[in-house]
């Protein structure tokens, strides 16, 4: 997660800001050491400083050194980080981006919504490769802070409004990303990928988000399935194509095509499902998920269902 590792034109920008105001602040730096060890060598019997041959002198050398230089560093860093960078890390107009990604951010997961398709996943957003996609962030509960510092700035998510950003990927890859606004007791453990992708995998991807899952198969998945829906998981998860409409938490349509559960928390395994559901607060302490305490076979069977969701 470092900005200084930029793969779009927009973190391009950020990181050349942030090595200049470095340069910058290392020459200024390095002056003031410079006069502090002038002032050091040349002092008088009593152990002042005698920097210059008259008070006139050392007057313009603190009238330089101490306001002039600043404030033109200062306001010249103002211009290009305001002008400049801000400017070219705003969002795109308004109907230029080619893709819009509506996020929203709860405790403590990311939900992900493609406007235009039923597509919805979670903590995990599939973006195409080398192209102007238009993130809005909203919240649907406290503040938050949607940060891919690889792709762009951050921006705040307040109750009440969206914000937007633009994400473009200059290469495939996956790009980590983090609320960057403290939101609660999980907010360390509520991270999320980027998924930049060729076109082509990445429509094929949307396409299969878009369906409802399909229905289980074998007969320990659809005694799972059942499970599911008496046993209290449906109220708060929807699966599309089934009666699960809940909307507290994820939407596990196609939870088993996910990389990790638990906002980037453990890798997605059937063990790591299993400990997950079993125990939700081993995992994440103050998490919303109850631990139901169902008895390991149905556990067991809850979890066949779930990982054929894809």
């Amino acid at each position: 997660m470092s900005p200084l590792e930029p793969h779009s034109p927009a973190s391009h920008d950020i990181a050349a800001l942030w090595w200049g105001m470095l340069i910058v602040a290392g020459i200024v730096f390095l002056g003031a050491i410079g006069m502090l060890i002038v002032g050091w060598v040349r002092r008088d019997r009593r152990g002042l400083p005698l920097i210059g041959e008259s008070e006139r002198f050392n007057t313009g050398l603190v009238v330089a050194f101490g306001i002039v230089i600043p404030a033109v560093v200062l306001v010249a860093l103002f211009a290009i980080s305001d002008l400049v960078v801000i400017r070219d890390t705003e969002a795109p107009a308004a109907g230029s981006a080619s893709l819009t990604v509506t996020v929203i951010g709860h405790q403590w997961f990311w939900e992900a919504r493609y406007p235009g398709t039923p597509a919805v996943t979670a903590n995990e957003i599939h973006i195409p490769v080398r192209t102007k996609v238009e993130i809005r962030a909203r919240t649907a509960d406290v503040i938050h802070s949607f940060w891919v510092p690889e792709l762009n700035r951050k921006i705040d998510m307040i109750p009440g409004q969206v914000n937007r950003i633009e994400l473009d990927a200059e290469r495939a890859g996956v790009y980590r990303g983090q609320c960057a606004e403290f939101c609660g007791f999980q907010h360390a453990h509520m991270a999320f990928a980027v998924y930049a992708e060729p076109r082509r995998r990445f429509r094929a991807w949307l396409a299969n988000m878009s369906k409802p899952a399909r229905p289980p198969a074998a007969p320990a998945a659809r005694q799972g399935m059942r499970y599911f829906m008496e046993d209290g998981c449906a109220g708060c998860h929807t699966i599309r194509g089934t009666e699960a409409g809940g909307t507290i938490g994820p939407d596990l349509t196609h939870l088993a095509s996910r990389q990790t559960i638990a906002a980037d928390t453990l890798t997605n395994t059937p063990a790591n499902l299993l400990r997950w559901i079993e125990s939700p607060q081993s995992v994440k302490p103050g998490a919303k998920m109850p631990g139901l305490g169902l008895g390991a076979a149905r556990f067991h069977a809850i979890v066949d269902y779930l990982a054929g969701l894809r």
